[in-house]
């Protein structure tokens, strides 16, 4: 049986993506399956996909903070977004809709190159070599093609038996090092021109709120993967800024690399736990994917 050759270009790639999804103006399932394809990718080379990983829990995160547009939704779960911005702003949901776009630009800009790396249509393939060819050019995805690199020089590592123990923890960190340069290059090119138009009183909402515990069930685990963005910041005294704001990039970027980062890879380092997160996202999404949300 033939299959369809691999797309050639950055466009087909992420139309290719994009055909994964259903309707844009479906907010929730949209979400939800942004979600679900960020933990089947990172199943697919967990070793390799850290960024998937992580990505795959946060957008998890962000479908709480897109309810207040369902209280425009009609009975069939349709929810008209350009009327719920007309009429409910008080409830702050123009910047609940920066949230959405937000998580839809990201996976829309990156979710691509996991597929194209891991060799999606092409089994021939060598997966760094087509990202070559494909970002080689392009100076907006340089740190992107960049966290590939390395990622790829520690795959290569760990899949050759012969490298010692020592080679095979520093291929592990080489590894990290190039999954967070793919989270500085989300957050700086992708999140942050976004936030920027955020308003004051959901910036400061964002920043009390901003926690994560990677979906892990039971008291003593989540305290264990805890961390909390406004906690972290006043236990580690940003003075020069009392109001520490998740919406700034360097009060995020030292969050992020400082505590969640580290969490995130000591959870990681638990296959049994991080494959039971990973299931309970792709099972909520699949439960919920009966539930109609676009017109008949």
């Amino acid at each position: 049986m033939e299959t369809d050759p691999a797309p050639e270009t950055v466009a087909d790639w992420k139309a290719v993506t994009d055909r994964l999804l259903i309707s844009r103006c479906c907010a929730f399932h949209r979400n939800l399956e942004i979600s679900s394809r960020y933990a089947s990718v990172y199943r697919r080379l967990p070793a390799c996909f850290k960024w998937a990983g992580m990505a795959a829990i946060a957008s998890h995160h962000v479908r709480l903070a897109l309810y207040p547009l369902r209280l425009d939704a009609d009975r069939t779960g349709y929810v008209d977004i350009p009327h719920s911005l007309r009429r409910r702003r008080l409830l702050l949901t123009h910047d609940v809709d920066t949230i959405r776009a937000t998580n839809n630009a990201i996976f829309d800009d990156i979710f691509w190159v996991h597929l194209a790396y891991a060799g999606e249509g092409d089994s021939d393939g060598d997966g760094i070599e087509r990202l070559r060819a494909l970002l080689g050019a392009d100076t907006h995805y340089a740190p992107v093609l960049a966290g590939f690199e390395a990622i790829d020089r520690g795959r290569r590592v760990l899949a050759d038996d012969t490298a010692s123990a020592g080679d095979r923890r520093t291929a592990a960190d080489l590894i990290w090092a190039g999954n967070v340069q793919l989270l500085e290059h989300e957050q700086r090119t992708l999140v942050q021109p976004h936030f920027d138009g955020l308003s004051c009183a959901f910036a400061r909402l964002v920043s009390i709120g901003s926690a994560t515990s990677f979906e892990v069930h039971g008291l003593r685990r989540e305290a264990a993967y805890f961390t909390s963005f406004y906690l972290y910041s006043i236990l580690h005294g940003l003075r020069a800024q009392p109001w520490p704001r998740i919406t700034r990039y360097d009060d995020r970027w030292r969050w992020l690399v400082s505590s969640v980062v580290p969490r995130f890879r000591k959870f990681d380092a638990n296959a049994l736990l991080v494959d039971a997160s990973m299931r309970r996202i792709l099972d909520h999404s699949e439960r919920y994917a009966s539930v109609p949300c676009v017109r008949p």
